[in-house]
C-alpha cells in the first residue's frame, strides 16, 4: 500500500471513529433548554393557623419540595455545601480536573466518600437534565456526558443560580428534595432559621443520605457534620472557635418529621386547593405554604375527647345494645367563620369504623338539632301575627296531612302530651308536637328558604320536604349545620366559614389572602338573642333533660340537642358568643345505636369540648340589643294575667309583640250554693287532655250562672262551616267533633242530622264525632226540660265538599 494511500485510510478510519464517538457520546444529549421542566416538582406545606406544619402534599413524582429564592437560603449552607461538594465551585467552567483528582485521593485515603468528585454543576446537570438510567451509570460515557452539560450550564447560568438550584434539588434522604424540604423534614424549621451545625450536617447528606440519615444513625450523622465542619475551616469560611462550637453544640432534631395532622381537614384543604389550580389562581407549579384557620391545639383536645368517649362506649359492659362507633366534632369562631378545628371521625385509620370518611361534611338527618331556625322564623317580628317566647302552643296528639296525603301523626320523645307549653319550653325541652306546628305556621318554603340562605346546600327540593323537616327529615351536614349554629351566636349575621387564611410561595409573598366574608344579616338579633336565652334555659328544658344535665357547662351557653328515629344519628350543637361547637354521634355504616340520644351520645362529647377549649378563659353573656322588654304573662296563655291566673312567669318579649289582652282560660263560675270555682275555658281540642290532668272545664258545669235554664245549642260546628273530604286520607281520620250545651234543667239530649239520631246522652259532656260526608248537612238537638216537654234547638248547616 502506498504512503498516500496509506494516510488517507488512517484519516478515514479516525474520521469514522471520531464521528462514531461523537454519535454515541453526544448525539442525544439533552438540551439545557429543558432544564425548567425537569426539575422536582413542588410539595405543598399545610399548616394551621400558628404555622405548625399539618401536612405535606407531595407530588405524584418525588417527595417533599420547596423551592427557595437564594435570598432566603442561608449563608452558612451555601458555604458548607461548596466546601464538602466543590471547593473550586466559584473559579472553575463547570468542571474541576484538579478537584476530580483530590476527590479521588482523600476518598481512597480515608476509606470512605468524604469528598465528591464531580462538580456542584456536574451534579445538578446529572440530577435534572439524564434520564433516571444513565443517572446511576458508572461509565466514561456519562461522565463525559456530564462534564459537557456541566459547561454549558456554566455558560448560561451565574453561579448563584446554578448554586441555588443544586440546592433546591438535591435529595438529601427522607423524602425531603431541596434544603427547605431538609430543614422542615430534619429540625421542624424553615431553611432560612438554620444555623451552622445544622447547616453543616444537611451539607453532607446528599452524598450518601440513606447511610447518613440522623433519624436512623445518628452517630454517622453527627461523624459526617464533623468532617464538613473540618472542610469549612480549611477552605475559611468558618473559623476554629466557630467549628469547635459547631461541633459541641447539641442538635434539637424534629419529633415528628412526617406529620399528619388533622386529615380529614387537611384534605378539605386540598379539595380547595385542587379547584383553585383548576382555576387559575394558583400555579402547581409553586412551592406553596397553605396557612389555614385550624388551630392545632384545640384540635388536639377534641380528638383526645372523641376517642375517650368512644372507648367509654366500647367498654360498657352492654356494648351490644349501644352499638356506638363513631363521631365527629366541629369547632367555629362564630365572629369570624374560622373553622378552628374539625375531627371527622374517631380514627382516621380504622377501616373497621370506615374512619376515612369524613363525617363532618357527610350529610345525615338532623333530629331536633334543625328546630331552632323554625322557631326563629315563628319569632321574627316583621312577619303577619308574629309568635313571641311566651306563645303556647298546644302539645296534644294531632293528626297532619303528609306530602303524599298520609296522615302525619308526630309523638314527643316522651310519648306524653304536654298541653299547653311556652314557645320557650319547647323549644328547650325539644317537643315535637309543637315544632311541627311551629313548621305549619311559618311554612315549608319559608323555612327552606332560610336553610339556604345559612349555607345548608342540602335542602334543596322543597317538593321532597314535608312537616317532617320539623324534626330532623332533611339530612344536613355537621359543618353546614355548625355553621347555620354560628349565625345564631354572631347575632345573627351570616358569614359563612373558612378554612385558608392565606398563601404564600416558599419565600414568605402572600399569593392569598382571605379575609372573613362580610355579614350578612340574616336573622332579626333579638330573635336570635331571644332564641340563645331559650336555649341557655336550663329550667326551661328541664321537663325534657332535667336540670344540671350535659347540655349545662361552667358558663352561659346555647344548646340544642337531636335524635333522629331509631337512634341512627344524634347531636349536640351549642356556642357562647364567641366559640361553637357541633358534635355528630352515629355510625358511618348507618347502623343504628341503640337508646343513645343526643344528651348521652353527643351531649358529654360536646359538654366536655367546651370546658377544655374555654378553661381560664372569660365569661361571655349573650348581650341583650335594643328593644326587648320583659311581661308578666299569665303562663298557660302567655296573656296577660288576671286575678284568676295561678301560674305565671316573667317573659321577654320584642316590643310591639307584648300580649295586650288579659288570659280567658281561667274562668269563674258560682256553683248552685253560690260558692265560686275557677274552671277553664278551653277549645274543644285541649279538653281532653285537661280533663286527663283533672282540670275543671266550664263546660262541665251547666249552672244557672253559667248557661241559662232551658237553653239548648250546638256549639261545634260552627253555623255555616265548609269542610274538605281528601280522597288520599283515612275516612275514619277525617272526623269532626259535635258538642252540644244545655241548661242544667233538661235532660235525655238527642242530636240529630238530616232527621237521622247520631247519638243520646244522659250526662255532660255532650260530644260525639262524626265522620265527614260529601254534602250539605242540617244539625240540631232535642231535650227534655223539666215538665216533660220536648224542645229543640236553633238548626245549623254545614258543608262538606269533596277534595
Amino acid at each position: 500500500m502506498g504512503k498516500k494511500r496509506k494516510l488517507a485510510y488512517i484519516s478515514a478510519t479516525l474520521t469514522v471513529v471520531i464521528m462514531a464517538s461523537w454519535v454515541y457520546l453526544f448525539h442525544d444529549l439533552p438540551s439545557i433548554d429543558n432544564l425548567s421542566e425537569k426539575v422536582a416538582q413542588p410539595s405543598v406545606r399545610i399548616t394551621d393557623r400558628n404555622g405548625v406544619l399539618l401536612y405535606n402534599i407531595l407530588p405524584e413524582v418525588g417527595g417533599r419540595q420547596v423551592s427557595l429564592s437564594s435570598e432566603s437560603i442561608p449563608q452558612c449552607m451555601r458555604d458548607a455545601t461548596v466546601a464538602v461538594e466543590d471547593e473550586n465551585f466559584y473559579s472553575h467552567y463547570g468542571v474541576d480536573p484538579v478537584g476530580v483528582i483530590r476527590a479521588f485521593w482523600i476518598n481512597l485515603t480515608s476509606g470512605e466518600t468524604v469528598s465528591g468528585g464531580s462538580t456542584i454543576t456536574q451534579q445538578l446537570a446529572k440530577i435534572l437534565l439524564l434520564d433516571e438510567n444513565e443517572r446511576y451509570e458508572r461509565s466514561f460515557r456519562r461522565k463525559i456526558r456530564e462534564a459537557v452539560l456541566a459547561w454549558q450550564l456554566t455558560r448560561r447560568y451565574t453561579k448563584d443560580e446554578i448554586l441555588t438550584l443544586y440546592l433546591n434539588q438535591s435529595y438529601y434522604g427522607g423524602m425531603a428534595y431541596g434544603v427547605e424540604a431538609a430543614a422542615q423534614t430534619y429540625f421542624g424549621k424553615s431553611a432560612s432559621d438554620l444555623i451552622l451545625p445544622e447547616c453543616a450536617l444537611l451539607a453532607g447528606l446528599p452524598q450518601t443520605p440513606g447511610l447518613y440519615d440522623p433519624f436512623t444513625n445518628p452517630d454517622l450523622a453527627l461523624e459526617r457534620q464533623k468532617v464538613v465542619l473540618g472542610l469549612m475551616f480549611k477552605h475559611g469560611v468558618i473559623s476554629e472557635e466557630e467549628k469547635l462550637s459547631a461541633e459541641k453544640m447539641p442538635l434539637a432534631f424534629n419529633q415528628v418529621p412526617y406529620p399528619i395532622e388533622a386529615p380529614h381537614f387537611v384534605w378539605l384543604i386540598k379539595n380547595q386547593l385542587d379547584e383553585m389550580f383548576l382555576n387559575g389562581e394558583l400555579d402547581p407549579r409553586e412551592s406553596l405554604v397553605i396557612r389555614t384557620t385550624l388551630d392545632i391545639a384545640m384540635q388536639h383536645k377534641a380528638e383526645v375527647i372523641v376517642r375517650r368517649h368512644i372507648a367509654s362506649f366500647q367498654q360498657d359492659s352492654d356494648v351490644m345494645k349501644r352499638n356506638v362507633n363513631n363521631a365527629a366534632v366541629v369547632v367555629m369562631d362564630p365572629k369570624t367563620g374560622d373553622v378552628m378545628a374539625l375531627v371527622g371521625s374517631a380514627d382516621y385509620f380504622d377501616d373497621k369504623i370506615r374512619g376515612a370518611i369524613d363525617m363532618a361534611v357527610q350529610p345525615r338527618q338532623t333530629g331536633s338539632a334543625f328546630k331552632p331556625f323554625i322557631y326563629a322564623l315563628a319569632l321574627d317580628p316583621k312577619q303577619l301575627q308574629p309568635w313571641t317566647a311566651g306563645t303556647t302552643i298546644l302539645d296534644v296528639n294531632t293528626n297532619f296531612i303528609a306530602g303524599d296525603g298520609a296522615i302525619y301523626t308526630p309523638v314527643n320523645y316522651d310519648g306524653l302530651q304536654h298541653g299547653y307549653v311556652s314557645v320557650r319550653e319547647a323549644l328547650a325541652s325539644s317537643l315535637n308536637i309543637p315544632a311541627v306546628k311551629t313548621l305549619e305556621k311559618v311554612g315549608i318554603d319559608k323555612t327552606l328558604g332560610l336553610a339556604e340562605q345559612l349555607g345548608i346546600t342540602t335542602l334543596d327540593r322543597p317538593d321532597h320536604f314535608d312537616l317532617s323537616l320539623a324534626l330532623g327529615g332533611g339530612e344536613v351536614s355537621l359543618l353546614e349545620l355548625t355553621t347555620a349554629y354560628s349565625t345564631l351566636a354572631n347575632n345573627g349575621s351570616y358569614i359563612g366559614n373558612r378554612m385558608i387564611l392565606s398563601i404564600e410561595n416558599a419565600d414568605g409573598r402572600i399569593l392569598f389572602e382571605q379575609e372573613p366574608a362580610q355579614p350578612k344579616q340574616l336573622i332579626d338579633p333579638r330573635v336570635t338573642w331571644l332564641i340563645s336565652d331559650i336555649l341557655s334555659d336550663d329550667r326551661a328544658r328541664s321537663r325534657t333533660f332535667g336540670l344540671n344535665s350535659a347540655l349545662k357547662i361552667d358558663r352561659v351557653a346555647a344548646v340544642k340537642t337531636g335524635t333522629t328515629t331509631n337512634f341512627y344519628d344524634n347531636w349536640t350543637i351549642g356556642y357562647t358568643p364567641s366559640l361553637t361547637v357541633g358534635v355528630w354521634v352515629g355510625n358511618s355504616t348507618y347502623e343504628p345505636m341503640q337508646n343513645v340520644t343526643g344528651l348521652t351520645g353527643a351531649g358529654p362529647i360536646w359538654h366536655d369540648t367546651m370546658r377544655a377549649i374555654l378553661e381560664g378563659q372569660p365569661e361571655e353573656i349573650f348581650v341583650q340589643p335594643d328593644g326587648l322588654r320583659q311581661v308578666e304573662i299569665c303562663s298557660l296563655s302567655g296573656l296577660l294575667p288576671t286575678e284568676l291566673c295561678r301560674h305565671t312567669n316573667s317573659e321577654w318579649f320584642i316590643k310591639g309583640t307584648e300580649p295586650t289582652v288579659f288570659d280567658s282560660f281561667y274562668q269563674q263560675i258560682f256553683l248552685d250554693n253560690g260558692t265560686p270555682l275557677t274552671v277553664f275555658d278551653l277549645p274543644l281540642e285541649a279538653q281532653a287532655w285537661a280533663r286527663g290532668q283533672g282540670m275543671p272545664l266550664i263546660e262541665d258545669f251547666q249552672s244557672s250562672a253559667s248557661f241559662e235554664t232551658g237553653q239548648l245549642l250546638i256549639q261545634s260546628p260552627a253555623p255555616n262551616s265548609t269542610y274538605v273530604l281528601f280522597s288520599k286520607m283515612d275516612a275514619n281520620a277525617q272526623q269532626i267533633p259535635i258538642r252540644v250545651i244545655a241548661g242544667d234543667d233538661l235532660s235525655q239530649i238527642t242530636l240529630w242530622m238530616d232527621n237521622t239520631v247520631l247519638a243520646a246522652f244522659f250526662q255532660p259532656p255532650f260530644e260525639t264525632w262524626w265522620a265527614l260526608t260529601i254534602g250539605e248537612h242540617r244539625i240540631w238537638a232535642e231535650a227534655v226540660d223539666a215538665n216533660g216537654t220536648t224542645i229543640k234547638s236553633p238548626e245549623i248547616s254545614i258543608t262538606v265538599l269533596s277534595e
